[in-house]
């Protein structure tokens, strides 16, 4: 069942962007600045992880989470299928401590003018890529987005260096060789993660200019 409020909130079709990349290419860090710039609603696929509060506590961190099916995808392009009409979504708030959902606790977003859609995986469910009117791909070398995934995972989630590294050689890296690399060829533009911040964005301003999404 549906938790998304059903009222329409926005009443001119929002404009739905994909943003995506392997982990640490700096995706994330380009579609919090793009959200800035465009006043734009932020979605990252961080809230979907499916629950694993069925799994033993020790059980839940040897999963793979770089693999499509470890998102609730369904409900993902539901809820932005929902955006993109207009309307409010409930979306599941997620815990990586323990790797489960919080009970009962839903963080609603509102759509606006511009929505960002921000995940490895936001160009590879083949549901989604027909709800976007933009998308983005960020290409980084595998070093640079390894050392980046080190130092948010030890930073955010309480993550030894061995441990990343160890997740980063046995998920992360084939993961993204076989799905995350290949969905390049669905975004309308790449850029590049070690490029300038800024210029990335005036990049990506100007064909949103181009195309009449602005």
């Amino acid at each position: 069942m549906s938790t998304e409020p059903e009222q329409l909130t926005f009443l001119t079709k929002p404009i739905i962007i994909g943003i995506a990349g392997c982990s640490g290419s700096g995706k994330t860090t380009l579609a919090r600045e793009l959200a800035t710039q465009l006043d734009a609603a932020l979605f990252p696929f961080d809230f979907y992880y499916r629950d694993l509060s069925h799994l033993p506590v020790d059980e839940r961190a040897e999963q793979n989470f770089d693999h499509p099916n470890s998102l609730e995808h369904e409900l993902l392009v539901e809820h932005v299928r929902h955006l993109g009409q207009g309307k409010a979504v409930a979306r599941p708030v997620y815990d990586f401590s323990v790797h489960t959902r919080v009970p009962d606790e839903f963080d609603e977003l509102a759509p606006r003018r511009y929505v960002i859609v921000e995940g490895i995986l936001a160009l590879h469910y083949a549901e989604l890529l027909p709800l976007y009117d933009f998308s983005i791909y960020v290409d980084a070398p595998n070093e640079v987005c390894l050392n980046r995934r080190i130092y948010r995972d030890m930073r955010e989630r309480g993550r030894t260096e061995d441990s990343v590294r160890a997740q980063f050689d046995a998920t992360a890296k084939p993961m993204a060789e076989q799905y995350v690399i290949p969905s390049q060829t669905n975004a309308t533009m790449t850029v590049t993660g070690t490029e300038s911040l800024d210029w990335s964005i005036e990049l990506i301003l100007r064909k949103l200019n181009e195309m009449k999404l602005t």
